[in-house]
Order: C-alpha cells, then sequence, then structure tokens
C-alpha cells in the first residue's frame, strides 16, 4: 500500500473508537514507523492544567498498534497490546503532541516498539515501550 492508502486505512478503523474521541490523527508512515499526533486541550489535561499522562500513553499505545496492524499480516491475525510502560520526561499544556512508533523486534509473534512522544519542538515528552503480540484468527 501506499502511504496515502495507509493513512486513510488508519483514519477508516479509528471511527467511533477512542482515537477519534482523543483527535488522534495518523500522519506519517515510512518502512519501519507510523506516526500521529494529538492535540493538547482541556480534553487531556490532569485537573493541573497539562497533558494527562494516560492520554500520553492513549496514544502511544494507538500508533504502536495501529503500526502492528499496518506492518503485519491482519488477514490471517489480530493484534493486540499485551504490555505497556511509559516515562514522562516534560509537561505540556497545550499545542500538539507527536507520536513515532519504530520497531524494536519484529518478531512473528510479538513485537516491541519505541514510541517516542513529542512536542512541536521536538522536546522529549514522554517514551514508551509497546510489546504487541499477534493471535492467529480462527477461520
Amino acid at each position: 500500500m501506499t502511504q496515502e492508502e495507509i493513512l486513510a486505512l488508519s483514519r477508516k478503523v479509528c471511527k467511533n473508537t477512542l482515537m477519534e474521541t482523543l483527535d488522534i490523527e495518523f500522519t506519517e508512515v515510512g518502512d519501519n514507523y507510523l506516526m500521529a499526533r494529538m492535540p493538547v486541550t482541556s480534553k487531556v489535561h490532569q485537573p493541573d492544567g497539562v497533558l494527562h499522562g494516560g492520554a500520553s500513553v492513549a496514544l502511544a499505545e494507538s500508533v504502536g498498534s495501529m503500526a502492528s496492524y499496518v506492518f503485519l499480516n491482519t488477514e490471517e491475525f489480530f493484534i493486540r497490546g499485551i504490555e505497556i510502560s511509559a516515562n514522562h520526561l516534560k509537561s505540556i499544556s497545550e499545542g500538539f503532541v507527536y507520536a513515532k512508533a519504530s520497531f524494536i523486534h519484529k518478531g512473528q509473534t510479538t513485537q516491541l516498539w519505541e514510541i517516542k512522544i513529542t512536542d512541536e519542538e521536538n522536546n522529549l515528552i514522554s517514551i514508551v515501550k509497546l510489546t504487541t503480540i499477534a493471535l492467529p484468527k480462527n477461520k
């Protein structure tokens, strides 16, 4: 698939999901990565007015899981996240955050992703590791 087809598919499968609720938009795809962005507004703030860590983790799992969906054979497999860990390094209260999911390990059964979340000035906001699993579909 072309980059445009992958991004169109990503938009299509996000209808009526958490990704749509959080206004996550997939923006770029490469040979081994996928990027998305999310607006930082009061909708994703914690009570003191900065980006909630849970929203960052939701963004990271969304882009990592979608990357697995894009780069693996989803006609034969379901993709599920099985473990996620995040370190939040810097706060942000407005603008956009950008998440780039890149393969660390692309196994047939499990995949390990590094997801870097940055702000508009490319400051590192959070770094996340996500493990996904490919489960066979019963036909």
